[in-house]
C-alpha cells in the first residue's frame, strides 16, 4: 500500500510540476470552463473534434495540485480516442473516485489514471480530481454553462 501511495504522489507532483498540454491550441473547436467553488479550481478545456475523433486536449487555468495533475493526464489520455471511448474513459474515472475507499479500487482499464484511485480516500478532493473531466464533458457536449462541481 505504501508504494502504491509513494506512486500516487509522484505522479501528481509530477504533472502538477509539469503540466502536460497547459496551452490554448490555435485549432481548438470546442472548448468549456469549469470552476470548483469549494476550492478556487478553474480550468478551461480545448478541444481539437474531427470525425468524432479527439485530435487534440489541451487545458488553461489554476487550481490545486490534484486539479492541474488531473487535467494533464486526462488531455494525454483522450487524444486519439473516439468520442464515445472518452465518455467510457470518464464514466470509469468517476466510478473509480466515488467507490468505496474500503473495497479495491475497481479497474477501469484507465491506466495511468489509475493512481487517482488514492483521491477517493479524501473526499473532499474528489472534486478536484474530476473538475477536468466535467469540463471534459460539457466540451464535447458543446455546453454554454460553465461546468462545477457542485
Amino acid at each position: 500500500m505504501s508504494d502504491l501511495r509513494e506512486l500516487y504522489q509522484s505522479v501528481i507532483l509530477d504533472h502538477n510540476k509539469a503540466p502536460r498540454n497547459l496551452r490554448r491550441p490555435a485549432d481548438a473547436n470546442r472548448s468549456a470552463e469549469g470552476r470548483n467553488p469549494l476550492c478556487g479550481d478553474q480550468l478551461t478545456v480545448f478541444l481539437n473534434l474531427e470525425n468524432d475523433l479527439v485530435k487534440d486536449a489541451a487545458f488553461e487555468g489554476s487550481g490545486c495540485a490534484i486539479s492541474t495533475a488531473s487535467a494533464s493526464l486526462m488531455t494525454e489520455g483522450v487524444k486519439g480516442r473516439r468520442v464515445e471511448e472518452v465518455f467510457k474513459m470518464f464514466d470509469g474515472f468517476h466510478r473509480l473516485l466515488t467507490s468505496d475507499p474500503a473495497s479495491p479500487a475497481p479497474d477501469e482499464g484507465l491506466g495511468k489514471l489509475a493512481v487517482f484511485g488514492g483521491v477517493r480516500e479524501f473526499p473532499v478532493r474528489v472534486k478536484c480530481a474530476t473538475l477536468a473531466w466535467h469540463t471534459l464533458r460539457a466540451a464535447l457536449e458543446g455546453s454554454p454553462v460553465p461546468a462545477t462541481t457542485e
